[in-house]
């Protein structure tokens, strides 16, 4: 059976991602920030996220029409899919059940090893 990798990165409040973290790797064990023989593998880099809730937003940070900036996360994780994108597409809509924010911010590459 082949493995594709992939390096999902998103975007959280910094007061989030020990849990958001911590959930995602509990559901998916083989998965998820597992490389080699070393599991919870993550990069978190800080940052500060910038946006503007519209009038139909829910925010969870911040008020509709003012300009929010955001103490972040930027966390990235290694996700070993066995074929289908099945466990990517299943972290992906896990992360959007657990996360704060109503839109999550996040982005896939696939990794290639030479």
């Amino acid at each position: 059976m082949s493995l594709t990798r992939f390096k999902l990165v998103f975007f959280t409040p910094t007061t989030s991602t020990s849990t958001i973290l911590n959930h995602l790797f509990t559901t998916f064990p083989q998965s998820l920030g597992k490389i080699g023989n070393y599991e919870h593998c993550a990069f978190i880099t800080k940052g500060t996220g910038q946006f503007k809730p519209t009038a139909e937003a829910n925010p969870a940070i911040g008020e509709a029409g003012k300009l929010e900036f955001v103490e972040e996360h930027k966390v990235e994780i290694v996700v070993n899919d066995k074929g289908e994108n099945k466990e990517l597409l299943d972290a992906i809509q896990e992360l959007k059940k657990v996360h704060p924010y109503e839109e999550v911010a996040y982005d896939i590459y696939r990794l290639e090893n030479f």
